[in-house]
């Protein structure tokens, strides 16, 4: 056990993680003498004209440029080399130092593997109620027409309202703290969930879960942004994180199902409240293991598993990869400052992404319960067994989410990896909506439900890519385009999806299917605004952009090649 004792020792008091003070290497020798500490990573690289070192620069010819090129988003956010170094059948680079990738394998320990478990829970305990509902819940409260979708929607506006603080907290507390401190909160409301003997007792309690559980989604999209120095290498993380969503929807099925079978009746209490009290717990425990798990930012780390030295890699990577880091001003002022809203509020990302992320969380039937509806209708499930085949579309959802994100990332296609998730989306939903179709034709658009979401991650992890350069600015976007998102989901939930319709939902499934088909589009939109955005920035890329028709020369050889000394100069190529 002599390897836990470096880490150990880093913690105040014995078990409290604490924020670790690590200088910056000096950039040269003469620095060093002078004690001169040198940041390795900013705050904001949105600055054009702002371009550091690169290892190799390529000079690109732009002439005669086919059109087809347009689709391909990584034109200007990658240069040749580094391009030639991606091999899309390894998880690592090719020019990926042993340092690096001991590095990524520990965050993927700490912060991936971690925020797996964390949502499982999250959505352990969000999902419980459609499993209680058919297992008692109803008939013990009296539930009739459309309470079950009225009591969703409580649990919607809480998760909407309390996001909103997060525009500061992103940046302004800890979230190695916040986090595992909002899951234990959610998780005891859970638990007292058991005790309810009413329905306003029962929207009190789901209302307060959503409230706690509100910023969970939008702080670990944040978190992968600001850990994940490689583009290509966001989407499979975030994957990951998403796996937790579909174990959480399966696993609380198949658990609320053993629960029916062996809890009914133990203590004097229903199943149902079993399954609350039983799922509360669980989370708890994770809330608990996350003060140890999750390292902070690279900014401000609290990890006592990373060296010195990790942190300091970890903060080279990512300046070279543009990614902001926490703004060293006063975060609360700078916020309300009119200069801060003007620059986001005229800036393409709060629109466009916004009205991207409405259509993503539109674009799946699974929140709705309109599959575990569908099988409670055709009465032929016993208690406990209903349960159990509701976890057939989550598990085979962690299968769409796996190919839909490799794809995306191993072959550095985000846009086409969504344009085939909601093309096999938009089959299951228009099945569904002529609905007179065959069982067989039913059960085989059901198994497609979850196509909706498992393109949800290349999304996000696109989002961190485009705000990469200013980390304010892609704080707001995020907490924005999520709150818009929710807050559209809310609102038509009670228009769509009413329980009085189930299992038939023909507005459901059409609009579903219509949004899938919208968000098809609208990545068209995204995609001309991003390879805008990175064909500005092309030099900090590594890329200089000149047309041998208008230009005689590429423009700034003669400046990159006449600045700094010799061994300063990067590694040049010339594309014909």
């Amino acid at each position: 056990m002599s390897f836990l004792k470096e880490p150990l020792s880093r913690l105040k008091w014995g078990f409290i993680p604490v924020r670790r003070i690590v200088d910056e290497d000096p950039d040269t020798p003469e620095d060093a003498e002078a004690e001169t500490k040198i940041s390795l990573q900013d705050s904001n690289y949105e600055d054009a004209q702002k371009t550091d070192e690169v290892e190799s620069l390529e000079y690109r010819d732009e002439a005669n440029r086919p059109w087809w090129k347009f689709f391909d988003e990584y034109e200007y956010r990658v240069n040749k080399q580094t391009r030639q170094n991606h091999k899309w059948y390894k998880w690592f680079d090719e020019n990926d130092t042993p340092a690096e990738r001991k590095l990524m394998w520990k965050i993927d320990i700490l912060l991936t593997l971690y925020s797996l478990v964390a949502y499982w829970a999250k959505y352990l305990d969000q999902t419980n109620l459609n499993n209680a509902y058919v297992a008692g819940l109803k008939e013990s409260l009296d539930m009739k027409g459309n309470d079950l979708v009225d009591t969703q929607v409580l649990f919607s506006i809480g998760n909407i309202v309390f996001q909103l603080p997060f525009i500061y907290v992103l940046n302004g507390l800890p979230l190695n703290y916040v986090l595992p401190l909002l899951d234990i909160c959610w998780s005891a409301f859970t638990i007292g969930t058991y005790k309810v003997t009413s329905l306003a007792q029962l929207k009190a309690l789901r209302f307060l879960v959503g409230t706690f559980e509100a910023p969970i989604y939008l702080s670990y999209m944040y978190l992968f942004g600001t850990f994940i120095f490689n583009p290509a290498m966001i989407a499979r993380r975030t994957m990951v994180f998403y796996f937790g969503q579909f174990l959480g929807i399966l696993t609380s099925g198949l658990l609320s199902g053993a629960i029916v079978r062996a809890f009914e009746g133990i203590g004097g209490l229903e199943a149902w409240r079993w399954i609350f009290i039983i799922d509360g717990i669980i989370s708890i425990a994770v809330g608990v293991l996350g003060f140890y798990m999750l390292p902070g930012t690279p900014t401000d780390c609290y990890s006592i598993w990373l060296s010195d030295d990790e942190i300091r890699l970890l903060r080279r990577k990512l300046k070279q990869n543009h990614t902001a880091g926490r703004p060293q001003v006063n975060l609360f002022t700078s916020l309300f400052s009119m200069e801060t809203w003007k620059l986001i509020l005229t800036s393409w990302e709060i629109y466009v992404l916004a009205v991207w992320n409405i259509l993503v969380c539109n674009n799946n039937n699974g929140a709705s319960g309109a599959y575990i509806l569908w099988l409670k209708s055709l009465n032929r499930f016993d208690a406990g067994s209903l349960q159990d085949y509701s976890a057939l579309t989550p598990g085979l959802g962690l299968v769409w989410l796996l190919l839909t994100c490799m794809y995306a990332d191993m072959f550095q296609l985000r846009c086409t990896a969504i344009w085939l998730s909601q093309a096999f989306n938009i089959t299951g939903n228009v099945i569904l909506a002529v609905w007179n179709v065959p069982e067989r034709a039913k059960w085989f658009a059901w198994c497609l439900q979850y196509f909706g979401w498992a393109m949800a991650p290349v999304l996000y992890s696109w989002q961190s890519d485009i705000c990469r350069r200013d980390a304010q600015k892609r704080a707001v976007v995020l907490v924005i385009m999520n709150l818009l998102g929710l807050g559209s989901t809310a609102w038509m939930t009670v228009i769509v999806w009413r329980t009085v319709e189930a299992p038939r939902f023909l507005k459901g499934y059409s609009f579903t299917a219509a949004s899938a088909f919208g968000l098809c589009i609208w990545t068209l939109v995204v995609m001309y605004f991003y390879r805008k955005q990175e064909r500005k920035y092309a030099r900090q890329n590594g890329i200089v952009l000149y047309n041998s028709i208008t230009d005689p020369e590429p423009t700034h050889i003669e400046e990159v090649e006449s600045s700094g000394s010799e061994e300063k100069k990067p590694n040049k190529e010339r594309i014909e």
